[in-house]
């Protein structure tokens, strides 16, 4: 009986360790990842208690404000977004049902003022109820709406502008849009919504075929690496045989010995084919590395709610010991898939003297009593490339709108810098399974000679050609944000 009672003893004590054990787990070491789970509403319904702070654009516009509802005890706090679907990207949304998105999740400490636990801790002494801080973002309204309305024209797309020598982004805009103070409606509608897809931020989420705006990285490894210098020459003829299959220029055209500058500036396959053969799989793959691709960008954005720019097999990142059809990577098809995000940055990185400054959406926080208690502090993210590389880049892009692929990018009296676009994507069951559908993209910066701005913008599922439709929507941001300046 003794030996019974000591078994059943011995099985009650192993069954509270494992209790403990797990109770432990959860409440200290898988803590954020609870709170990080939609289904855990219990932070939210806490912080729908608390004021939350308010978001604006850089000109003051509200973006997102939290109003009374109810009083004493049953006082909550619910989430307004009074522009609508302006800013549904980057912004996102939160509510106590739904979870929260985007800026709002990423930035959720500052906004419900947990970011200072001696600021609390002081509010509950002086009898204060808890209270969010305001963040004013970078983000230009003007501008997002020329980039919206212009996208509305002429498909769905993106646009990302971003400050080459401080990173703030001034543009994320993604179409179709959606307005945030629909969600506690709409959610389950809109996630089903599969065609287009409208909670998918295309800026930071959408992955793309970069045409032949990857050929300034293809340069870029070129150059920097010494593999050619800007008056190299290399033999272009209208087609090219690489892995069995025929790589064409447009309508076949043959240029010859040509250099670096003619190359770019009519955008030239089967020049560009060789020179990534040229610079060899380890060198390109570094240089991506370099610029941003292959990993997470290093946005104010949750890093599940973003995607990773390269070379992919059924979803797989792969790199330069994996079979790959180098050349055509270099022109940017192959499996290739970019972010509009990441080409804004490649441009920014050319725009900034070679160095890439982490993009940034947030600029201050500002608590209650309208202290600004944080400020953005622009960091340099990486070196992609010199600066003597990336003057001969900009001088090479500079052609390109001045008198070849891009003209329609060109702004009278401003020197602009960029490179067209026209992926091939046959076949894209989200273009319908068509043949005919290209991905059309600009990306660029102005001034060219003393930057200011650096934009890509791609137009999904579209018969027409970058500077159609893309390069377009690239000049009219460039001049709303020059304008606004």
């Amino acid at each position: 009986m003794n030996r019974q009672i000591v078994k059943l003893f011995g099985l009650i004590v192993a069954l509270f360790a494992v209790l403990v054990g797990f109770t432990s787990y959860w409440s200290v070491f898988d803590a954020e990842a609870l709170k990080e789970e939609d289904a855990n509403k219990r932070p939210l319904l806490e912080q729908q208690q608390i004021k939350r702070g308010r978001i604006l654009a850089a000109d003051g516009t509200v973006i997102a404000r939290s109003l009374p509802k109810g009083k004493g005890a049953a006082l909550r706090y619910v989430r307004r977004y009074p522009e609508g679907p302006l800013f549904g990207h980057p912004i996102g949304y939160s509510f106590v049902q739904q979870g929260d998105s985007e800026f709002e999740q990423f930035h959720n400490d500052e906004l419900v003022g947990n970011d200072s636990e001696f600021t609390s801790i002081l509010d509950e002494l002086r009898g204060r109820r808890q209270e969010g801080n305001d963040i004013v973002t970078n983000l230009d309204a003007s501008a997002q709406a020329v980039a919206l309305e212009d996208l509305a024209a002429v498909g769905f797309g993106a646009v990302v502008a971003i400050e080459p020598q401080s990173g703030r982004v001034r543009v994320l805009a993604s179409n179709p849009p959606y307005d945030p103070s629909r969600v506690p409606y709409e959610l389950t509608k809109l996630n089903q919504n599969e065609m287009e897809a409208p909670l998918l931020d295309r800026g930071t989420q959408g992955q793309y075929a970069p045409g032949s705006t990857f050929k300034v990285v293809t340069a870029a490894a070129g150059l920097d690496s010494g593999t050619i210098t800007p008056e190299t020459t290399i033999d272009a003829p209208g087609t090219l045989e690489v892995q069995g299959q025929e790589l064409h220029n447009d309508f076949d055209e043959s240029f010859g010995p040509i250099a670096l500058d003619t190359a770019l500036t009519n955008s030239v396959n089967t020049w560009f084919a060789q020179l990534g053969e040229q610079v060899g799989e380890d060198t390109l793959f570094e240089y991506m590395d370099r610029f941003g691709f292959n990993g997470k960008p290093a946005i104010d954005l949750p890093p599940n709610q973003l995607s990773t720019s390269g070379v992919f097999d059924q979803g797989r990142l792969l790199g330069p010991s994996d079979p790959v059809d180098l050349a055509r990577i270099a022109i940017g098809q192959e499996r290739l898939a970019v972010t509009p995000l990441q080409m804004a940055e490649v441009a920014s990185a050319v725009a900034n003297g070679g160095r890439l400054m982490k993009p940034q959406i947030w600029s201050r926080v500002v608590d209650p009593d309208g202290r600004v208690t944080d400020r953005l502090d622009p960091s340099q993210y990486s070196q992609p490339i010199s600066e003597e590389t990336a003057a001969e880049l900009n001088t090479a892009m500079q052609g390109v709108v001045r008198e070849g692929t891009g003209t329609n990018a060109a702004i009278p009296g401003v020197t602009v810098a960029g490179k067209t676009g026209t992926a091939e994507t046959p076949y894209n069951d989200s273009c319908g399974g068509g043949t005919e559908q290209n991905q059309a993209w600009f990306m660029g910066f102005v001034p060219a000679d003393e930057p200011r701005i650096a934009i890509a913008a791609t137009v999904e599922c579209t018969t027409q050609f970058g500077n159609d439709v893309a390069a377009p929507i690239f000049r009219d941001v460039a001049e709303a944000i020059l304008n606004g300046e």
